[in-house]
């Protein structure tokens, strides 16, 4: 069988979506041949059965937006068509809008039509798209932003192979914490620095923090800002740091230099970098619920109360104190059970080229 794939990025060293670069990789070994149209293409190095097309975002950067619009719907309408006869199913990552602008067209040519979604804020286009997709997937219900008859729930898809420690993680006297992901108001990285600031003054072990993200967006550029801002006033700034983005290939190195991953999220979806950290046998402390079926008898000391500095602070001391390697193995059997790539990507792969729902 074969599968047109479209994405927004084929970019193995892109600290947001560089992970796709390996669920290519795994793809590929369920498909007799494998059509790509990403928005825009980086560095990649792909099997030869997987062709990818751009369209062309890295091109027209220098045009305005409408006409980069344009360019990328003429490029898009002319792929689809051009390779039909290329691919039997589509297979649609993240972007609601790719279903609706084609597929009417796949309809029509008979083509099954499948998308990954992961958000909780519904909107008209995921309501257009699940009416159109033979199949949704997601990693739980609380990924997905309605019930539907279509809708399976597969995990995340973690590279537990790139993903590990081959020695003991976190060497060194001080203790290094750190937290991953896009620098926006929802991650409460001001609870972090106001714990910091606690644990300074409770004369803990010495330790340092690794905020390791970028904002994508105006408010999130807004909301740094009065992080750093925070950090001077509460004169954190020398031990918590500001790291900015870090490549894809780059994160399970940091992981393993690390001790305690933090991550300040609301209950609600599972967060990829808990995940990736828990695969490389590093603890994780989060305000996330969620987790709960995964950290087994741990759940008391790797969950803080939502916004609550001071239970964060307490939890962090007892886990520098208390940690052993047994830990950090549970947690890491728990990813390759529940969330391992090569497991997500067959099931994904036997759906698709089933075309139908259970």
């Amino acid at each position: 069988m074969k599968l047109l794939i479209i994405t927004q990025k084929v970019d193995r060293e892109d600290n947001v979506l560089g992970f796709f670069h390996a669920w290519l990789f795994e793809f590929a070994k369920y498909f007799e041949k494998i059509i790509v149209i990403c928005l825009e293409k980086g560095e990649y190095d792909l099997p030869n059965n997987i062709k990818v097309l751009s369209l062309g975002k890295e091109e027209y950067s220098r045009y305005s937006r409408a006409i980069r619009r344009l360019a990328s719907l003429c490029r898009f309408y002319k792929y689809i068509w051009k390779e039909r006869k290329n691919y039997d199913a589509v297979f649609i990552h993240m972007n609601p809008e790719y279903v609706i602008l084609g597929g009417w067209l796949w309809r029509i040519m008979d083509k099954k039509i499948s998308l990954w979604y992961v958000h909780r804020q519904s909107n008209w286009r995921i309501k257009i798209a699940e009416k159109l997709v033979n199949n949704a997937f997601s990693v739980s219900e609380k990924t997905f932003p309605f019930k539907s008859g279509k809708l399976h729930l597969l995990g995340h898809g973690i590279d537990t192979e790139k993903f590990k420690c081959d020695r003991k993680t976190g060497d060194g006297d001080r203790i290094k914490i750190i937290s991953a992901g896009r620098i926006t108001k929802i991650k409460n990285l001001d609870i972090l620095i106001k714990a910091a600031k606690i644990l300074r003054k409770k004369n803990t072990k010495g330790f340092e923090i690794g905020i390791i993200g970028a904002p994508a967006t105006e408010q999130d550029k807004k909301y740094l800002i009065f992080l750093k801002n925070l950090a001077r006033e509460e004169k954190v700034e020398d031990i918590a740091r500001f790291c900015g983005a870090v490549e894809y290939n780059k994160m399970p190195g940091i992981y393993c230099q690390s001790h305690i991953l933090i991550n300040l999220c609301p209950t609600g979806g599972i967060d990829k970098a808990v995940l990736e950290a828990m695969a490389c046998g590093i603890p994780a402390i989060v305000s996330n619920e969620s987790f709960i079926p995964y950290f087994g008898d741990l759940d008391g000391r790797l969950i803080f109360k939502y916004r609550d500095e001071n239970d964060l602070s307490a939890k962090i001391i007892d886990l520098a104190d208390n940690c052993n390697n047994s830990i950090g193995k549970f947690l890491r059997e728990q990813v390759e059970k529940h969330h391992n790539l090569k497991i997500l990507i067959k099931k994904l792969s036997e759906k698709i080229i089933n075309g139908q729902k259970d």
